[in-house]
């Protein structure tokens, strides 16, 4: 391995640590997005039926605030259960942005990371490039030089696309992720107004 980056040249180091950012992204995402932290099944009808029995008391809404994301949309929205639907449901759309922003959290880095790790292995292609033709002298090539300009070129272009394939890969698996889940709350937090208001049963 160690012969290898060797052979890559200086260009590859800034690929190494793209990678291990990526990679580390990939795993902190990988973990804050379990469905049990953010949607858990069976909140709604929990919620619904402690506030029929006890109503809304801070200690609940302590719990429900630090229960899950959703947890903490149904927290907000409770807190203004006896405001008007309009206002229950403004309350309810702020603390769905601000989860909504919380689950994006690093997904921006992630989609930069494959977008830019392909031109960093270009750019690694070029400095290749450059030592091959700097390898051309008076008295002809110099075989050694060709060889590791050949080396830089081709490594760095494959380092580069091996860390743009799989952070791509992740970034749009998170994205579509995330959006499942700000859809599904919308609809869980709309079903919470109609209940507490009556409208449904």
């Amino acid at each position: 391995m160690f012969a290898i980056i060797q052979a890559a040249g200086w260009p590859i180091y800034f690929l190494l640590l793209t990678s291990v950012i990526a990679v580390a992204l990939i795993i902190e995402r990988t973990t804050a997005l379990r469905r049990n932290k953010i949607v858990p099944p069976g909140l709604l009808a929990s919620v619904v039926a402690d506030y029929r029995q006890h109503g809304v008391n801070e200690e609940s809404l302590k719990r429900l605030n630090a229960h899950s994301y959703l947890g903490r949309v149904f927290a907000a929205g409770l807190k203004n259960v006896k405001s008007s639907r309009e206002v229950m449901k403004e309350s309810i759309e702020e603390a769905g942005r601000s989860a909504t922003h919380e689950l994006e959290r690093f997904l921006t880095s992630l989609g930069t990371i494959a977008s830019i790790s392909p031109l960093m292995g270009l750019f690694g292609t070029v400095v290749g490039m450059i030592e091959i033709f700097g390898s051309a002298t008076g008295a002809g090539n110099n075989p050694q030089q060709l060889a590791h300009g050949i080396s830089v070129a081709l490594y760095n272009t494959g380092f580069g696309l091996i860390i743009a394939i799989p952070a791509m890969i992740f970034y749009r698996h998170f994205r579509a992720q995330v959006d499942g889940f700000v859809v599904e709350m919308e609809q869980q937090a709309v079903k919470l107004v109609e209940l507490v208001h009556g409208e449904r049963n």
